[in-house]
This record gives C-alpha cells, structure tokens and sequence, in this order.
C-alpha cells in the first residue's frame, strides 16, 4: 500500500510539473520548483535584483519562464577546451604562434 501511495505522489509530482513547463508565467511558487531552489533563496534572488520578476498588484510575485530560461543560461562558464581555442585564435591575430 505504501508503494502504491508512493508511486501516486510521484506521479501528482509530474503532472504538477508537466503543467509548469506549459505555463508563460509563473507565480512564486511555481518559479521556485522551476528553478529548483528554495523559497528563501528566490526571495534573496528577486529582492536583490538578481532575477527579472513581476509585481503588478506590489504585492505577490510573478516571473516569465522564458526570462528565467535566459537568466538560467547568462554568465555561462567556458570550457578548457573553448578558452584554449580563443587564446589561439588572439595570438594568431595578433601574429603570434602559440606553442
């Protein structure tokens, strides 16, 4: 009985997320399980202004999920092998060779 509860919550859990990923905007809550950080944290994120959000009545909290997508993706960490091949790319424009 306890699996079958189990499996059930799990399952409410996807459907509850399934229904995020169809909505525009999200409300506070919502773009927490989003982002997958807890209500403190996005709280810290919107009151500094770290994060782009919504108030339109000044009072409850809303955010555009493709404006969350794109604050995901900034401030992308480069891998070795890109950092290698600019390094390359501006010495050889600058008429060195890199050994």
């Amino acid at each position: 009985m306890d699996e079958i509860l189990k499996e059930i919550h799990e399952l409410k859990q996807l459907i509850v997320e399934q229904n995020i990923l169809k909505k525009e905007v999200l409300n506070f809550n919502e773009a927490a399980q989003y982002l997958e950080v807890s209500s403190s944290h996005l709280y810290k994120l919107t009151s500094s202004g770290n994060i782009p959000a919504y108030k339109p009545n000044g009072k409850k909290l809303y955010f555009n999920r493709k404006e969350l997508d794109s604050w995901l993706l900034s401030n992308k960490q480069e891998s070795h092998d890109e950092i290698e091949h600019q390094a390359s790319e501006y010495l050889m424009k600058k008429g060195r060779v890199r050994l």
